[in-house]
């Protein structure tokens, strides 16, 4: 049992409760818009940390993280990328990519939305955490915990760290 915390879009500013929120968590995944070296090494001083880079990372972290990241936790395939989703659907090259290689659970930040859903076409759980951070238009800073079983992913959590 691998007990996840998920977070995106914290644009450079960590809010303080994340470690509160990820205390009992094996890992940390971040979907992108990290923001700065220091949001990075933190989240990664503190548990295991997987990450990508997203649209206004800068700097070191371009050269430090992927735009892609494809592994498995236990029996679950997860496929972490910062841009997944256009207009409510699945990107071409991210429907493109798990064409070549399915994914059972899908992991995207950038549109600072929260969203959890099962995804038919392609037999996957997508989630954005929405956005950790202060910045861009969302009113709530949010989290996700999940855990993941074997093959089952379960537990799924939002947080609402508060108002922005």
């Amino acid at each position: 049992m691998t007990k996840i915390g998920i977070l995106s879009d914290t644009h450079g500013l960590l809010d303080q409760r994340v470690f509160e929120h990820f205390a009992d968590v094996d890992e940390i995944w971040h979907a992108g818009d990290i923001g700065s070296t220091e949001v990075l090494q933190l989240l990664r001083d503190f548990k295991p940390t997987r990450a990508v880079k997203g649209n206004i990372d800068y700097g070191d972290i371009l050269f430090m993280l992927r735009d892609v990241e494809r592994w498995k936790t236990e029996e679950v395939n997860v496929m972490l990328t910062h841009i997944g989703f256009q207009h409510g659907y699945l990107t071409p090259s991210v429907q493109r990519m798990l064409q070549r290689e399915p994914a059972q659970l899908f992991v995207c930040g950038h549109s600072h939305i929260l969203k959890v859903q099962y995804n038919q076409a392609h037999a996957m759980l997508c989630v954005n955490p929405g956005a950790a951070g202060k910045y861009g238009f969302h009113t709530v800073q949010t989290l996700l915990r999940l855990t993941i079983d074997g093959a089952t992913i379960r537990d799924l959590e939002v947080i609402e760290l508060a108002p922005r």
